[in-house]
């Protein structure tokens, strides 16, 4: 007798390297030259990512990212950065016809827009991503239309479907957050059903991107480690408990390691303080294993 093979899945973590992370990598600490684009897609493969977030390709590229993608199996996502909500139809559309976009990140250059104007355009973007068959997340960052914390907060109560990727560094940096506070908390605590994604960097009240020191292990160096880091992890644990336990059958969580160049790095005389790449695989592994967590606990 015939079997029907089921291909469906349980809802899974995907672990998602960034493209604009990746600049200004190659060599050891960037000394030998940066690496190629292809050195590059092949060191995310080869070291255990699921995927990219980058920026949607056109043309001539378009065609090299579809033969990277395809020889190493990642998936790939992209960013936005829209002004108006027929700035994001445009974008679904080509995305469309990219053909490999799992989700759109979406920052809304719009970071003086507010009140019920914010709220309609939030709402416009949420029923084009719907119409589009592409799922797009509203980023909680700074210099958008989510970089107050009080006014994202508002927008998450006043639309039931508001879709964030979670990036509290953003809100730690601007709120000067060098502990978190209790209302701050609170806050944030209203935001964290929402997450559809995440973004991963640790900030503190000053710098938006703090160094995470590595032990030789790949582990963090816990004698140095920031008083901040815990903070992020019991947030990006909870944002990853919260999406399971709505998220429906083979529907994937993405998780960026996210950690920029400078000026979002630390450098002194042009030299980043921090090794980025070991960081990067640091959070992929910690990413890892707070999903253990959610499963298991």
């Amino acid at each position: 007798m015939n079997h029907l093979i089921s291909t469906k899945r349980e809802p899974r973590l995907e672990v998602l390297m960034s493209w604009w992370g990746m600049n200004g990598l190659g060599g050891q600490n960037g000394v030998g030259g940066e690496w190629t684009m292809e050195e590059k897609v092949q060191y995310i493969a080869e070291a255990g990512y699921d995927g990219i977030n980058g920026m949607l390709p056109e043309g001539r590229e378009a065609e090299q990212w579809h033969r990277l993608l395809d020889q190493y199996n990642l998936s790939y996502s992209v960013n936005a950065y829209p002004k108006t909500a027929e700035e994001l139809d445009v974008f679904l559309c080509k995305a469309k016809s990219f053909g490999r976009v799992d989700f759109v990140n979406v920052q809304v250059m719009r970071p003086f827009l507010v009140g019920e104007q914010a709220v309609k355009m939030l709402a416009d973007m949420e029923e084009l991503s719907r119409s589009a068959g592409i799922s797009a997340y509203i980023e909680t960052h700074r210099g958008t239309i989510t970089q107050d914390l009080l006014r994202t907060v508002e927008y998450a109560e006043r639309l039931p479907g508001l879709e964030l990727t979670i990036d509290f560094s953003h809100y730690v940096v601007t709120g000067e957050m060098r502990t978190v506070f209790d209302e701050a908390e609170e806050l944030l605590q209203k935001l964290l059903p929402r997450t559809k994604s995440i973004h991963a960097r640790v900030s503190n009240g000053e710098q938006v991107q703090v160094d995470i020191p590595v032990g030789g292990d790949g582990a963090a160096d816990f004698e140095f480690e920031h008083p901040m880091m815990k903070h992020f992890l019991r947030w990006w644990l909870e944002g990853m408990r919260s999406w399971r336990q709505t998220a429906k059958v083979n529907e994937l969580f993405p998780f960026v390691c996210e950690l920029g160049p400078p000026p979002y790095a630390i450098a002194v005389h042009g030299q980043e303080i921090s090794n980025r790449w070991k960081q990067s695989l640091l959070f992929a592994k910690i990413a890892r294993s707070l999903w253990e967590r959610v499963l298991y606990s």
